[in-house]
C-alpha cells in the first residue's frame, strides 16, 4: 500500500487542496482577532500546543505501547485542530469566532510544531531508527500544510464569491478523503488490525476524552466564558487528522504510525457529539439553578 501512486502523490495533493479550502476560509481578520481576546487564544494555544502533547507522552508511557504506534499517537497529538471543531461549535454554541482564529493560528504553528514533536517521539521511542524526519521532510511538511493555506488566503482576497462556492465542495471532499485514508490506513495493516485496535482503541478513546476536557476545564479554570469553553473543548479534541495521516503515510512511509490517526478520526467525531450534549445537559442545569425562581401569584 506504502507504494502506490495514491499514497506517494495522491494523498499528500489531496491534503494540499484541503488545506487550500482551509486557506479560502481565513482573512488576515482572522489573525488580528487575537488582540481582541488575547485570554482566550493563549489559553487555547498552550492546552493544545504544549498540555495535549505532555497527556499523550503520558498515556503512551502508561499503556506502553509499539514504539511506532507511539510516534503515530506523539504525531496526532501534534496535528492542528480540524475545521470540523468550527461546525461543532456552533453546533454546541461555542464562540465560532474564536475557533477561526484558532484554527488560522493553528495552521501557522502546525509547521514547526509537527516536526519538532514527532521528531522528538522518533528520537525517543524508535530506538531502532526505522524511522526519520530529515531537513528535506521537514520542509516537505512545511509545503504540505503551510504554503496551501497561503495560497487560499490570497484567492479569497481576490475573489471572494469563488471563496464561497468551493467551501461546500471542498468539506464534502475532506470528508470523503478522511473516510478513505483511514479505511486504507486500517485496512493496509489487517493483519495486525485485530492487535493494534486492542493496543491503540482505549489509548486513543482516553486520549480524545482528556482532550475534550482539557480544552472545556482549562478554559473554566482560567475563567473564560462558557461560549469560549465550549469552542476550546472543540478545538482541542477534534483533530486534523488528514494532516497526522498524510505525514506518517507519505512521509514517514509507515503504515503502523498511521494507526493511531485512523482510529481517532472515527472516535472523535462520535466522542465529540456525546461531549457537546453532555456539556450543553450540565451548563443548562447549571443556569436553571442559578436563575431566581418566579414568586407565587
Amino acid at each position: 500500500m506504502n507504494d502506490s501512486a495514491l499514497i506517494a502523490v495522491g494523498l499528500p495533493v489531496a491534503l494540499a487542496i484541503i488545506m487550500f479550502g482551509l486557506g479560502l476560509s481565513l482573512t488576515p481578520g482572522d489573525f488580528r482577532r487575537v488582540a481582541r481576546s488575547p485570554k482566550a487564544v493563549i489559553v487555547a494555544l498552550v492546552l493544545q500546543v504544549l498540555v495535549l502533547p505532555l497527556v499523550a507522552f503520558g498515556l503512551v508511557q502508561a499503556f506502553d505501547v509499539d514504539p511506532l504506534i507511539a510516534v503515530g499517537v506523539m504525531l496526532l497529538a501534534a496535528s492542528p485542530g480540524g475545521t470540523t471543531a468550527n461546525l461543532y461549535s456552533h453546533l454546541f454554541r461555542g464562540d465560532v469566532a474564536l475557533n477561526v482564529t484558532l484554527t488560522a493560528i493553528n495552521s501557522v504553528l502546525a509547521a514547526v510544531s509537527i516536526p519538532l514533536i514527532t521528531n522528538l517521539a522518533i528520537g525517543f521511542f524508535d530506538a531502532e531508527g526505522t524511522l526519520g524526519l530529515q531537513f528535506g521532510k521537514v520542509l516537505q511538511v512545511i509545503a504540505i500544510v503551510l504554503v496551501p493555506v497561503a495560497i487560499g488566503m490570497l484567492v479569497r482576497q481576490r475573489s471572494d464569491a469563488f471563496a464561497v462556492r468551493a467551501d461546500r465542495p471542498v468539506r464534502i471532499f475532506s470528508i470523503v478523503v478522511l473516510v478513505a485514508v483511514s479505511l486504507g490506513a486500517i485496512l493496509g495493516e489487517r493483519e495486525n488490525f485485530v492487535d493494534y485496535a486492542r493496543e491503540v482503541g482505549l489509548l486513543v478513546t482516553l486520549f480524545c476524552l482528556a482532550s475534550l476536557t482539557l480544552g472545556y476545564t482549562g478554559a473554566r479554570l482560567f475563567r473564560l466564558r462558557r461560549e469560549q469553553a465550549i469552542a476550546t473543548s472543540m478545538e482541542v479534541g477534534i483533530h486534523n487528522t488528514t494532516v497526522a495521516l498524510t505525514i506518517a503515510l507519505s512521509v514517514l512511509d509507515s503504515t503502523t504510525v498511521a494507526i493511531p490517526a485512523a482510529v481517532y478520526s472515527i472516535v472523535m467525531y462520535l466522542l465529540a457529539t456525546a461531549f457537546g450534549f453532555c456539556i450543553t445537559r450540565i451548563d443548562g442545569m447549571e443556569r436553571s439553578e442559578t436563575e431566581p425562581q418566579g414568586t407565587p401569584s
